[in-house]
């Protein structure tokens, strides 16, 4: 798998670090859980009779979509990243330039996301990451939610602790060590 080196994309490979015979594994997946959904006209030759829509963010931690793979560390995830990004709201994304807000971490080298994998039928291995509702950073720019980014003392813990441990992690990213551009 061959993983962009800019921007990650829903059913598009990305990287994650995963716990395996207590050592910590670099591995790359496919960034969301898919789903199939019908086609809205008929599948030509060659094309499958389904879609993919890709569940890239784990919100609702009770639902029975990530709970199985939140209940078990070995499929917990860390999702290392550089920065990350939220669509700017409608107005804004008429003025020419980027049509997103960017957002940084300040405190770390490699930020980390919570994430969840499994194995998947279609696609191997596929994850997705966590997210919580958003700090006083991102609220203004994006309301509904924000990535689970840990904090660095927190990254062995989300991959090794109890269910209800690792539930505790599930917060917002303290706002003064993070940046918008």
């Amino acid at each position: 798998m061959v993983v962009e080196k800019d921007y990650a994309a829903p059913g598009k490979p990305g990287y994650v670090v995963r716990a395996e015979e207590g050592r910590r594994v670099l591995s790359t997946m496919r960034w969301g859980f898919p789903t199939r959904k019908p086609r809205k006209r008929p599948a030509r030759e060659g094309e499958l009779p389904f879609l993919y829509d890709w569940w890239t963010n784990a919100r609702n931690m009770q639902s029975n979509m990530w709970k199985p793979w939140l209940m078990k560390a070995e499929h917990r995830c860390l999702v290392p990243f550089t920065r990350f990004s939220e669509p700017k709201a409608t107005a804004d994304r008429k003025a020419p330039g980027d049509t997103n807000w960017w957002f940084n971490v300040e405190d770390q080298a490699v930020p980390c996301f919570a994430g969840l994998w499994k194995v998947d039928q279609d696609h191997n291995r596929v994850y997705a990451f966590c997210t919580t509702k958003p700090n006083p950073l991102v609220a203004p720019k994006h309301p509904k939610a924000m990535p689970v980014i840990l904090l660095a003392e927190d990254q062995e813990r989300w991959l090794t602790a109890p269910m209800e441990e690792a539930l505790s992690l599930l917060t917002a990213y303290p706002s003064q060590l993070m940046s918008v551009a």
